[in-house]
């Protein structure tokens, strides 16, 4: 069980902060490699809350490796085998220690590349005013939560700033963005890497309904896998064994928070209200369920 105290926002002093997102904070270790740091920041709605989940980037860390070794044969990932603790100072270590990594200095596509296998969330919203979920047309008469019967689909989203939201974007909008060729690599690789992780994950007890993945390019064009990867921040995770179409199954991942942020009178907008004590240790052990059951013997 991962248990620490909370980092909210890492203080690495002896190199320089490239930028400070969402949960991770990323700091310039040479031309070629960038230090990540996974922070115990939570956000929701595209805001970042101001309590803190301690041990949360630990468990990031460790299921995005994971999930990089287990896939690292669909398409390479920016990991390098640097060890974090050697790039800072002594007295830094403790803040990079089983929550950070050295990474390959990529060029983020400026895209968000979100695979969905269910219908819910903001898909369950355009379903239900359109038929469509990013401009493409889905099977009619679907009920929340229910498998999408053609299989999984590309719905991309837009790259928002932090505390903007991230807007929904067609398939043509991303081939304008990356050109064709490039654009249909992106949701080939996208669909391949989530449908072979829900179908390990489900074998686990975990349905993974959507996800969002980011890649990058090196300067000689290569796809790699980026960022995180089938997070409890960057998943929907429903426990398999208390699935139902019709309603919002329980959740491993951040919905749980979405939820009762949804029952608070607040307009999605900074500041965010702080989480209660219950809240907070609920969600430390959603996480962690998560990475036990998939990871653990595995």
């Amino acid at each position: 069980m991962i248990t620490t105290d909370a980092l909210f926002e890492s203080t690495i002093q002896s190199l320089p902060l490239v930028h400070r997102g969402k949960v991770r904070d990323i700091y310039f270790v040479n031309d070629e490699h960038l230090l990540i740091v996974q922070t115990d920041r939570l956000s929701a709605f595209d805001v970042i809350l101001p309590t803190p989940v301690p041990g949360k980037g630990k468990i990031l860390t460790a299921l995005s490796a994971f999930w990089f070794k287990k896939l690292a044969h669909i398409l390479p990932n920016h990991l390098t085998f640097i060890d974090p603790e050697s790039v800072v100072a002594e007295n830094e270590r403790h803040q990079v220690h089983d929550r950070a990594f050295v990474i390959r200095r990529l060029k983020p596509l400026p895209i968000e590349a979100i695979v969905r296998g269910y219908v819910a969330g903001s898909g369950w919203k355009d379903y239900q005013q359109t038929g469509e979920i990013c401009g493409i047309s889905i099977h009619p008469g679907l009920d929340l939560a229910e498998k999408l019967p053609g299989g999984a689909i590309f719905t991309p989203s837009t790259k928002a700033p932090v505390n903007t939201h991230d807007e929904n974007i067609t398939f043509e909008v991303v081939e304008k963005k990356l050109g064709d060729i490039l654009a249909a690599l992106v949701r080939k690789k996208a669909i391949q890497l989530y449908s072979e992780a829900a179908d390990y994950a489900i074998q686990r007890g975990i349905i993974i309904a959507d996800t969002k993945f980011e890649f990058g390019l090196d300067n000689a064009g290569q796809l790699y896998l980026i960022d995180e990867v089938l997070t409890p921040d960057s998943s929907r995770f429903w426990p398999a064994d208390q699935y139902h179409t019709g309603e919002n199954p329980p959740s491993f991942d951040k919905q749980f928070v979405r939820d009762w942020l949804e029952q608070q009178n607040w307009n999605k907008k900074v500041p965010a209200p702080e989480l209660s004590k219950q809240v907070l240790q609920q969600t430390i052990e959603k996480y962690q369920e998560a990475l036990h059951l998939l990871t653990t013997n595995d």
